[in-house]
């Protein structure tokens, strides 16, 4: 796996058909195999979506009208030989600093709820009830209308398959809870029967997502790019060593996303000793970050292939990058420094 995500925010690649073609080329020749277009933020898909068209009367992304950049993207990527899986980055967001956005306001009922009784909001970030069977039939259908309705190599959830671990204090989500377990949930949201419960209804969400895609095709690939395992877990409900346990994922990118040699390595080193036999890693390819824009951070090319290598050294036989635009940054370096060592071919 060389993979590498293609958001929309900071990353112009989807605006228009030329740029995808131009990205595409330069990834084959990179030596990547695999991109994972956004097709989910903000509330809009970058395709045209008939659900959303029925529930929202939103057919597609504004910024994209008159276009459908995903099928653009198919056929370009499928001319230089590259695999695509379209991310769903917003999960079960609804907003980012919206108040829930038009989705929540068509649908005040989806909302995630605190101990206090609002909306839950985490990092800027407006959470639907991913516990809620509505919400989680609503996101299962838009990710198998793109397996439907796309020639895709699969679908990618990442972080956001997921609940704040703060969510869960709605009045049909407690009165579940009352019912299955003859208690009130506690006042603590990290009480270790209250998380694992809420954490086990979004695991049998993957698990159904994992049937019901294999129901259309079995070839398709459900990618999941969790949060690092223990903390996905406790923060956001992500019990990721029980997808790949229970055999519910093809492929995990957990976002190993930090900025030193020692800290990466440690995730890496706990992943191999403590997280996943030897089989198992053959589905895991960790996520890494190569910019953030917010902060000005962008990984130097020794960090890149220091990390690199050190996966090959544990058996990790792959990585996704974070993002695009960074491997274009400096007269394209760290794309350079790829193409002449691990990705030579």
């Amino acid at each position: 796996m060389r993979g590498v995500w293609i958001p929309s925010t900071d990353c112009k690649v989807l605006t228009s058909k030329q740029r995808i073609a131009t990205a595409m080329d330069f990834l084959a020749d990179t030596g990547f195999n695999t991109v994972f277009p956004v097709v989910w933020n903000r509330g809009f898909t970058a395709y045209r979506s008939q659900i959303m068209r029925e529930q929202f009367g939103v057919e597609i992304d504004s910024r994209y009208q008159g276009r459908d950049p995903l099928a653009e993207l198919i056929v370009e990527a499928n001319r230089v030989g590259l695999k695509v899986i379209p991310w769903f980055e917003y999960g079960f967001v609804s907003s980012y600093n919206l108040n829930g956005g038009h989705l929540l306001a068509k649908k005040p009922e989806w909302a995630a709820r605190d101990r206090t009784g609002k909306l839950l909001k985490k990092n800027n970030f407006e959470w639907m009830n991913s516990l809620d069977p509505e919400v989680q039939d609503f996101l299962l259908s838009l990710m198998l209308e793109v397996a439907k309705n796309y020639p895709v190599h699969g679908v990618q959830g990442d972080d956001r398959i997921a609940l704040p671990c703060e969510g869960g204090y709605d009045a049909k989500t407690v009165e579940n809870y009352r019912q299955q377990c003859g208690r009130e949930p506690p006042a603590n949201p990290r009480e270790q029967h209250w998380l694992h419960w809420r954490a086990d209804i979004i695991t049998e969400f993957v698990a159904r997502l994992y049937r019901e895609l294999k129901a259309i095709n079995p070839d398709l690939l459900l990618s999941m790019s969790p949060s690092p395992y223990e903390w996905g877990l406790v923060e956001y409900l992500q019990d990721s060593k029980s997808w790949v346990d229970r055999k519910l994922v093809d492929m995990i990118h957990p976002q190993f996303y930090r900025r030193d040699f020692n800290s990466y390595q440690q995730l890496v080193d706990r992943l191999v000793r403590q997280q996943f036999s030897s089989e198992q890693l053959q589905y895991v390819s960790p996520g890494i970050l190569l910019a953030n824009r917010g902060s000005s951070y962008c990984i130097t090319p020794e960090l890149l292939l220091e990390v690199i290598a050190y996966h090959r050294s544990c058996g990790i036989h792959g990585e996704v990058l974070f993002f695009y635009e960074a491997l274009r940054d400096n007269h394209d370096a760290l794309a350079k420094s790829l193409k002449n060592n691990p990705y030579f071919h």
